[in-house]
């Protein structure tokens, strides 16, 4: 599934939808300021491009959560090829620990 593409139109109406305020920091997002449209809930863990899931935040703001949000992506894909069997198996072999050198052989013990 591709990834959305918003509109100008769309950008204005979510703009004006949320206040014109950055949901991150909570300040104004003023005349000349960068700004994105961010999801609240990662867009690769839900392709979820609604209303409730898309806000305005400074790119400052969105790089930084952004940041913080591709560890929990990571680990998401991760279990989800577990999941589906698409994780690699191990290639190393298990090493036997052996038998305890103590231990008496069994011949011995039947002889008495």
């Amino acid at each position: 599934m591709a990834r959305k593409s918003f509109s100008r139109t769309e950008r204005v109406r979510l703009f004006d939808l949320h206040g014109g305020k950055c949901h991150l920091c909570g300040e104004k997002i003023k005349v000349g300021d960068a700004w994105d449209l961010e999801h609240l809930v990662p867009w690769e863990l839900t392709r979820d491009d609604s209303d409730d899931n898309v806000k305005p935040a400074h790119k400052s703001c969105h790089k930084a959560k952004t940041a913080d949000d591709v560890a929990a992506i990571r680990k998401a894909d991760r279990i989800r090829a577990k999941h589906i069997g698409a994780w690699p198996k191990s290639k190393s072999t298990i090493q036997s620990r052996g038998f305890p050198k103590s231990r008496e052989p069994l011949n011995a013990r039947e002889r008495t």
